[in-house]
């Protein structure tokens, strides 16, 4: 297995980097155009991973997330057949990936997606997804949470 390095800034700081990222845009053509090219570099999901265990629900498109626990913390792994909804769980992976259960959870994801002004240019549907990709972050996260304490 691949050694895998955790992120060294915290979630603050990588969300503060994403809306620097996301200011420097003009228009949400470009920030859509953006959230799209994240995607772009997702490494491919392993197919035995493309599973209806890891299928998120109430999405749009079909999206999957694979966790796996690792020295104390959740590395996802994720793929959708939508050039958006891949771009989408592609942000949150630069968020959440290689976080510890309880930095995940005492994160507050819908003020992170709201600075970002994600979910006002996105559909209602694909908005519902990104939530959806969200909670399946975070229920990760709890069932990690509880099986550590």
């Amino acid at each position: 297995m691949t050694q895998r390095t955790p992120p060294t800034d915290s979630l603050d700081q990588a969300l503060a980097e994403l809306a620097e990222d996301f200011d420097l845009l003009g228009d949400w053509e470009q920030r859509i155009e953006y959230v799209i090219e994240l995607g772009k570099g997702l490494a491919p999901l392993d197919p035995a991973d493309c599973i209806e265990a890891n299928k998120v629900p109430g999405c749009a498109a079909q999206v999957w997330l694979a966790t796996q626990a690792e020295a104390d913390r959740l590395w996802f792994a994720a793929d959708s057949d939508s050039a958006l909804s891949k771009g989408n769980i592609a942000l949150l992976l630069k968020l959440y990936s290689g976080r510890t259960p309880a930095e995940i959870l005492a994160f507050d994801a819908k003020a992170a997606l709201d600075r970002l002004g994600l979910p006002s240019a996105l559909t209602r549907q694909r908005a519902n997804g990104l939530n959806s990709m969200v909670g399946r972050i975070r229920e990760a996260a709890q069932i990690a949470n509880g099986a550590a304490g």
